[in-house]
């Protein structure tokens, strides 16, 4: 007699595309500066917890910073899963989005150039938005949507370390 397993199998693949200390260090030419921590406190915590939807995982934030330019290595859940992307913000606007792991079984078109090239140059809006539109890719709209609430927040971040420059 043979039984067959009929249980639903996780399709969860983690696809690491780009290590994060990597990311950091390419930013900077390969001379990364020190690490910082951004405390997520007050009103900042608050603009965090719109541009998400959702309170914020930490209360901390670790970031690199030298001169106008700051990195920033963020995650925020699709659908189920995080995806965790790296950003360049130089005089408050992005020069780069990276997609550097992604745990979703769907959706994974977003690591792409074509996708994230799109980023390039936006800034945020007074209201807390992207100053540019977004196109949005079939079957992945919630990895997209993720993606989009990451950039505002990297903007956001970025502008706050500035104002205490």
């Amino acid at each position: 007699m043979l039984a067959l397993s009929v249980a639903p199998a996780i399709a969860s693949a983690e696809e690491t595309y780009l290590a994060p200390d990597r990311f950091v260090a390419e930013a900077f030419d390969g001379q990364p500066p020190a690490p910082q921590i951004l405390w997520l406190t007050g009103a900042l915590r608050d603009d965090v917890q719109h541009i998400l939807g959702h309170a914020p995982d930490a209360l901390r934030v670790r970031y690199w910073r030298a001169g106008a330019r700051s990195v920033w290595i963020l995650d925020e859940v699709g659908k189920d899963q995080p995806i965790t992307a790296g950003f360049v913000v130089e005089d408050n606007a992005l020069r780069q989005l990276r997609v550097l792991i992604y745990r979703e079984s769907r959706g994974w078109e977003v690591r792409h150039d074509f996708f994230t090239r799109q980023f390039d140059g936006a800034r945020l809006t007074p209201q807390q938005e992207l100053d540019t539109r977004i196109d949005n890719i079939s079957g992945a709209t919630l990895s997209v949507n993720a993606l989009q609430r990451l950039a505002k927040l990297a903007l956001r971040l970025h502008a706050e370390t500035s104002a205490h420059d």
